[in-house]
């Protein structure tokens, strides 16, 4: 079965990272740390709201309309909000992140603030800027497998297993999406140290 692990993981590139920091004012360590994060938050989220029927059709159907994966083709111009060709819903990343995470929107992003080091404000630029590329991964994936909806949910689900393999953040992320969006679990994360971030996207380099 197809997953989104993969291309994820080449978006974030040392490229990719330097113009996040370039852009954020910070510095490359932390920001790929606080990407990490955000990716993996938003990958569980969407795992977590595929579980349900009316969660999957929406995500599906935002996938056939919006998100194609053609994104992916210009990432420095997606960043840099210049992106040729990119579609207003494709690009929308502050749309994207409130669908997707919802009233847990600001305890993720003081979650991943905790960890990385970053400020809560640089940290919810990212999830705009990241959320596209997210959306676009996963679309390519879905098209290049031809996932119907039974296929793309097991494929969330698949992704979202294997970061947990990888990343020890990603057990706080799943319990804190768990959480009713009161952000009350997000004053332990601060315990768990940034180097926890670092496995996913960091291994083999």
């Amino acid at each position: 079965m197809a997953d989104i692990s993969n291309v994820l993981q080449s978006l974030l590139n040392e490229q990719t990272i330097g113009q996040l920091s370039k852009q954020l004012g910070a510095n490359p360590e932390q920001t790929s740390t606080a990407a990490s994060g955000v990716v993996t938050t938003l990958v569980s989220a969407l795992a977590k709201n595929a579980g349900s029927s009316e969660g999957a059709g929406a995500l599906m159907k935002a996938l056939d309309k919006d998100h194609d994966g053609s994104i992916l083709d210009d990432i420095a111009g997606l960043l840099s909000g210049q992106a040729a060709g990119a579609g207003q819903r494709a690009a929308n990343g502050a749309g994207i992140v409130g669908h997707v995470l919802g009233n847990r929107q600001s305890g993720a992003v003081e979650m991943v603030s905790k960890v990385s080091g970053l400020q809560g404000e640089q940290v919810n630029q990212l999830m705009t800027m990241l959320a596209p590329l997210v959306m676009g991964a996963l679309g390519k994936a879905k098209n290049q497998g031809g996932l119907d909806l039974s296929s793309l949910v097991g494929m969330l689900g698949q992704t979202a297993q294997q970061q947990q393999a990888q990343n020890p953040m990603m057990a706080t992320v799943t319990r804190f999406l768990d959480q009713d969006g009161d952000g009350s679990i997000v004053d332990d994360v601060a315990d768990m140290g940034m180097k926890m971030l670092g496995g996913f996207f960091n291994k083999g380099k």
